[in-house]
């Protein structure tokens, strides 16, 4: 039991990142802010100045032996081999560092790690949020000119850092900062009450909030991305006892309506190494939901010990994903490739499915047995597996 809910927040430069930042700490949040470290890991006599020092020459130092940042900053910009030798100098001490921070936090903190360059340096699989700030470029660019810059100097400094696309792909929320500082405060102080102390609690207690009723929605163009970031801690959760981690279900179909709950297979060689994972997927934000334990079996394959399975949930109540831990090969971790793919490939199998999915969420809407619905569902499963085998056959479709 136990561990921080970790909460990375970052922005282009004149986003207003650390506006955010101040408002999180006011709630009551712990924030670890990546740039006062990267300042503390260079001070005069520290040994990653004195290797700053030889690397780049004195003239990064100012009349009092300390750093001069822009003297520094001017070497590095626009050279790649030296922003390197840069990064390989500074960075390693600044995790260091920030791990020990992180480990002081108390076992009930809600940690924010302030980053710049949360999504250049590939920070975000280690988070349970990433929380992006943004803006218009042309608000940044006067926002940075009012502190002093020259417009050509703001312009490249946005050019130079990761491209919106780039932070939309690991933005599990985006805070949108085009209207006043009132209003970046209220949806900073709706992302604490409604999503941050709970996901805490839900982390520390090994819990996961209520499953939503069976309520079919349209495809959301999200879901992919959604999917992908969750794989990302996932994997880094599991670490060698991970074969592979898969988006599965219906929210893995383009195209196909579905309840809003992204479902996921992660691969393990043995159900030993699913048990040995239950309290690291616990802590990055994946309980253990220890009711489901096996699969429906299927006729193909009678045994039941085949069919076991560890099912894991988000404490995440802002986004419900299910987790199912299977172990290769077997036949239930071999069905839930099959079936989508199927799905996504037969375009009459997909609307017999739907209609289905439609009757049946109509028929369970009230049901407080969440669980029913998909029990419901496993008699179309059973006769249609058949036809999905046939169709993998006839393309030499393998998982």
């Amino acid at each position: 039991m136990g561990g921080v809910l970790r909460v990375g927040l970052s922005g282009g430069i004149g986003s207003g990142k650390s506006t955010v930042a101040r408002r999180l700490r006011e709630l009551g949040a712990m924030v670890i802010d990546a740039d006062v470290l990267a300042r503390e890991v260079v001070q005069p006599g520290s040994p990653a100045l004195a290797e700053l020092v030889e690397r780049f020459g004195a003239d990064v130092l100012d009349a009092d032996g300390a750093l001069n940042r822009p003297a520094l900053a001017e070497k590095v910009f626009g050279d790649d081999q030296a922003r390197a030798d840069l990064n390989a100098i500074t960075h390693p001490r600044i995790q260091k560092l920030t791990a020990e921070r992180m480990a002081q936090a108390p076992a009930d903190a809600v940690v924010v790690h302030d980053v710049p360059l949360l999504v250049e340096v590939g920070y975000a699989p280690h988070y349970h949020l990433v929380v992006i700030v943004d803006a218009p470029v042309a608000d940044r660019v006067r926002r940075l000119v009012d502190r002093g810059l020259t417009e050509p100097d703001a312009r490249a400094r946005i050019a130079a850092q990761a491209t919106h696309e780039q932070r939309r792909a690991v933005a599990d929320v985006w805070l949108d900062n085009t209207g006043s500082v009132a209003d970046l405060h209220a949806a900073v102080d709706a992302l604490w009450r409604d999503r941050l102390v709970p996901y805490e609690e839900n982390v520390r207690l090994r819990r996961h909030p209520p499953k939503p009723a069976p309520q079919l929605v349209e495809p959301d163009p999200e879901w992919p991305r959604q999917a992908q970031r969750l794989i990302a801690r996932i994997e880094r959760a599991a670490g060698d006892r991970a074969v592979r981690v898969d988006h599965v279900g219906s929210t893995s179909v383009p195209g196909l309506p579905a309840k809003d709950i992204i479902d996921l297979q992660l691969t393990v060689r043995s159900l030993a190494d699913a048990d040995a994972l239950a309290e690291p997927l616990g802590e990055a934000g994946f309980p253990v939901v220890p009711h489901l334990r096996r699969d429906t079996p299927h006729t193909f394959a009678p045994d039941l010990v085949l069919w076991e399975k560890r099912v894991h949930a988000s404490a995440d109540p802002g986004r419900h994903a299910n987790l199912h831990v299977r172990v290769d090969g077997s036949p239930g971790q071999r069905v839930a490739l099959l079936f989508p793919a199927w799905l996504r490939a037969d375009a009459a199998a997909r609307e017999e499915y739907l209609a289905l999915k439609r009757t049946l969420a109509a028929e369970h809407a009230a049901n407080p047995d969440r669980d029913a619905y998909a029990e419901a569902k496993e008699p179309w499963f059973a006769a249609a597996l058949p036809r999905a085998w046939r169709w993998a056959e006839r393309t030499g479709w393998t998982p």
